[in-house]
């Protein structure tokens, strides 16, 4: 769950795209998986204008989760929000491939470290 102090910013159509935090006198930036943006803090036009940027674009690349066996499985983001990550298994591009049945993986929001970009 997001903590209460992060205020969400949604893009024009009313997507959410990332939160802004107070710190200090200035913002950070948290993206949807909960990883820092903007780490130093800025003005919050300069924090709004940074989420429109990133938009949510990242969340279609392939990603590499590392799994406790040591394996490092590619696969894609399947579903994202404040309770939960789901990536589907994404080997040789089957996750997009119609009629496929990926593995997925629940993993806890804030997105782990093993989650990882490709």
């Amino acid at each position: 769950m997001a903590p209460t102090s992060w205020i969400e910013h949604r893009r024009s159509d009313g997507e959410l795209v990332g939160w802004i935090v107070p710190d200090g006198d200035g913002f950070t930036t948290i993206d949807l998986l909960d990883r820092a943006r903007i780490t130093e803090p800025v003005d919050w036009l300069s924090a709004e204008e940074s989420l429109d940027e990133l938009g949510i674009g990242y969340l279609a690349d392939r990603y590499t989760l590392d799994l406790a066996d040591g394996r490092a499985r590619p696969v894609r983001i399947g579903e994202v929000s404040t309770d939960r990550v789901v990536v589907v298994a994404d080997d040789f591009g089957a996750a997009s491939a119609v009629g496929a049945n990926p593995e997925r993986f629940e993993l806890p929001f804030p997105a782990p470290e093993s989650l990882r970009p490709h």
